[in-house]
């Protein structure tokens, strides 16, 4: 139940931080990665603006159900995306931007089905964190 505490935060923080360091490397990741150099941007930035959206929700107490759907869904719907970039794109990039696309395809994937699971204990943050309560099915 610790981590259930601390998902949101760990999604937010996560999306910031690898947006930051996209966005900031992106010149020379795209000549590591063999990838374009907007097309990195554009990573960061979808990571930037997913960051804000998770951590819109992390400093809430009371959380729409609706909104913990919508991020669940987003990060799956990342994921998609980064797999449709590796598969686009594998035949140029190096193993290091091919690891990259598909780490974080994996990561937020991975999130998206921690979130969806415990979607209804996300509802509500606790003193120490998320209640560990159940919330009745509405």
């Amino acid at each position: 139940m610790g981590m259930i505490r601390h998902i949101l935060w760990l999604d937010c923080m996560a999306a910031a931080s690898a947006g930051v360091v996209v966005l900031l490397l992106a010149p020379w990741l795209s000549g590591w990665y063999a990838l374009p150099r907007e097309l990195l941007s554009f990573i960061g930035a979808v990571n930037i603006a997913y960051a804000c959206f998770s951590f819109s929700l992390a400093i809430h107490v009371r959380r729409a159900e609706a909104l913990i759907k919508l991020l669940a869904v987003a990060n799956g719907l990342w994921a998609l995306a980064c797999l449709g970039i590796a598969a686009t794109f594998a035949p140029l990039m190096t193993l290091p931007g091919l690891c990259h696309v598909l780490g974080e395809a994996a990561f937020v994937g991975g999130l998206g089905m921690l979130e969806w699971k415990w979607r209804r204990q996300l509802l509500v943050a606790g003193e120490q964190g998320v209640s560990t309560q159940p919330v009745a099915d509405q």
